[in-house]
């Protein structure tokens, strides 16, 4: 079972996110908590609020354990730019780029095992062939 958790419109540039996301990847769920936890980047504080909420959304929504969680992917794309200058010498202006990042995460559990499936196998009549059934079907093909 795949969670999938975005945040999107996060003022913060791709590429300095990044570098925080790669280092969770294929993790745990408690270890790339840690991680995050002890990392002094503004990433890394952005990135576990999306880790807690794919957490949460698990539990509530999947009925999936936190404990047997893995992070499968966590990626960065680029999200709008907003576009500002600043005067420069001469009369001429010079760009300024306030990026923006959309996060996403995607983590991997095991399905809680259903017993309906093996009850409904066991509950099903079983047919027994006889020889006169078989002799029966011959004559009628």
């Amino acid at each position: 079972m795949e969670v999938k958790s975005t945040t999107k419109f996060v003022r913060l540039s791709p590429k300095k996110a990044r570098d925080v996301a790669r280092e969770i990847q294929g993790l745990a769920v408690s270890s790339a908590l840690d991680i995050l936890t002890f990392t002094p980047k503004k990433a890394a504080q952005l990135i576990g609020k999306t880790l807690k909420t794919a957490i949460a959304d698990a539990e509530n929504n999947f009925s999936l354990d936190a404990g047997s969680l893995v992070i499968k992917e966590a990626v960065i794309g680029a999200g709008p730019t907003l576009r500002r200058f600043k005067p420069r010498a001469k009369g001429s202006a010079g760009p300024i780029l306030k990026r923006t990042s959309h996060i996403s995460i995607t983590l991997v559990g095991s399905a809680p095992e259903k017993k309906k499936k093996a009850a409904r196998k066991a509950a099903a009549p079983q047919v027994e062939e006889t020889p006169a059934a078989t002799a029966a079907v011959e004559e009628q093909a």
